[in-house]
């Protein structure tokens, strides 16, 4: 998707090494960003890879290691952004999850539900606070879109402590829609299956592509999401289009939802 709509935008993406951190980080420069701060927590390699794919559509691309589950990391990250006097857009998209069937119980443990909730939850909560004044400080009301899940709306997705975080974040994002209004919208982004890279490497590419038949096959779109695909949506939020826009859960899952019970959590 073309356009010049983030023309002389300051945007920071964490968790933007691959898949959809990636696809924002690319999609934001290709419409005009002036900088994207690209944040990762261990492969430098492929943050590398992301920052040559910005850089190719004319933004400078400033990497900026460190885990949002730590406070100090996500104040280093903020400060990498600082040079350019503002953030515009802030993508909360970093997270992580840990697989377990939902009635195996013994499958999980507390540890999981702080180790989740330490990157999903309180990492995007960390980096809010800690991009807070160069989020007001751009020259129209600064960003904040946070990558979700549809399973935080539906319980469903890869365990019960995923599900559980994702919910949390959508109600953070409410949270902080009401507190930092008028300077700052919130806003969440839920995607359903995302077809990335992954899934070959951790699958095989034959199970990958019965996962994505599966994905595509549930789906009333009959679709299987890309990164891309979630990217235009997420930015959606964060441009010029969404201004009047903020505590929103936008579901991008190609219509999986509407397999569930009617969505009064949103």
């Amino acid at each position: 998707m073309a356009g010049d709509d983030f023309k002389g935008f300051v945007v920071v993406v964490t968790g933007a090494s691959t898949g959809l951190g990636r696809a924002i980080a690319e999609e934001t420069a290709a419409r005009g960003a002036e900088a994207v701060v690209i944040n990762y927590a261990h492969n430098a390699a492929e943050a590398e890879e992301t920052g040559r794919r910005v850089e190719a559509h004319g933004a400078k691309a400033v990497l900026a290691p460190g885990d949002v589950a730590q406070d100090a990391d996500c104040r280093k990250i903020a400060e990498a952004a600082r040079p350019f006097g503002r953030v515009d857009a802030l993508f909360n998209n970093a997270g992580t999850t840990t697989f377990a069937a939902h009635g195996d119980l013994d499958a999980v443990s507390a540890d999981d539900f702080l180790r989740l909730y330490g990157v999903n939850v309180v990492g995007a909560f960390q980096m809010v606070r800690a991009c807070r004044a160069l989020l007001e400080a751009a020259p129209r009301a600064g960003a904040v879109v946070n990558t979700a899940s549809i399973a935080g709306v539906t319980g469903i997705g890869s365990s019960v402590p995923y599900a559980a975080s994702k919910g949390a974040l959508n109600t953070m994002t409410l949270s902080l829609a009401r507190a930092l209004a008028p300077r700052i919208r919130v806003n969440a982004v839920c995607p359903g299956f995302i077809d990335t890279p992954w899934f070959g490497k951790g699958l095989g590419q034959e199970a990958a592509a019965r996962v994505r038949a599966n994905a595509a096959a549930g789906t009333p779109l009959k679709a299987a999401s890309t990164p891309e695909d979630i990217a235009a949506a997420a930015v959606f939020l964060a441009s010029p289009a969404s201004r009047h826009v903020t505590g929103e859960t936008l579901l991008v899952d190609a219509g999986s939802h509407l397999g569930y019970a009617p969505l009064v959590a949103r």
